[in-house]
């Protein structure tokens, strides 16, 4: 069975890397529909799952959000993300195996400290001064370090409600999240803005 989903995983990158934004690829259904509610998260110790962890994700299409398999990826990322096992802020879909612009993130500015998802999210702009603080990573096992990030930005993503383009202001650590997980997008991690200790 596991290599079953290795196979569809690798796949899905592979899919996702030819471009395909019109809808899901066969692969990356395959990996949404799996039957567990938690998906695997892929790690820089595993040499197949750090190609795909290095990889730029492509956008969704607006067909694709509106597709049941949307709501399914949320719903497993969120799933994801808060399992015991993981216990996360934040998560972005190459670190499940999709190569697609999609994070799920903790809104510690918003009330309840809800968790929200973001299809085609991007940081566009950043104010201010940079600060340091401390970072880990679902995908990084077992390290942590600093990193400096902007403490007010603004980010772009599709509204999955209406579909259109939504600009919004994001400040204090949930920027930090924001930043951290749009990294993943473009194919970096956190340990490549380590300030030296």
């Amino acid at each position: 069975m596991k290599r079953i989903a290795l196979f569809f995983l690798i796949l899905a990158a592979v899919s996702c890397s030819e471009g395909s934004n019109k809808g899901w690829t066969f692969a990356e259904k395959a990996l949404i529909v799996e039957p567990d509610p938690v998906m695997r998260v892929l790690t820089i110790e595993n040499r197949k799952d750090s190609l795909i962890l290095r990889t730029p994700s492509t956008d969704i299409a607006p067909e694709a959000i509106a597709a049941p398999e949307y709501r399914t990826l949320e719903q497993k990322l969120l799933a994801t993300v808060t399992s015991p096992e993981q216990d996360g802020v934040g998560i972005a879909a190459p670190q499940v195996g999709l190569l697609r612009r999609i994070v799920a993130v903790q809104r510690f500015d918003k009330e309840g400290e809800p968790f929200e998802v973001y299809p085609n999210i991007r940081v566009i702009r950043t104010r201010g001064e940079m600060a340091p603080g401390g970072e880990g990573c679902l995908s990084v096992p077992d390290r942590r370090g600093q990193v400096m990030r902007y403490q007010d930005i603004d980010i772009s993503y599709t509204s999955p409600f209406t579909l259109r383009d939504t600009v919004e202001t994001v400040q204090g650590f949930t920027a930090v999240i924001f930043q951290h997980e749009t990294d993943h997008l473009d194919g970096v991690l956190y340990i490549d803005k380590l300030v030296e200790e």
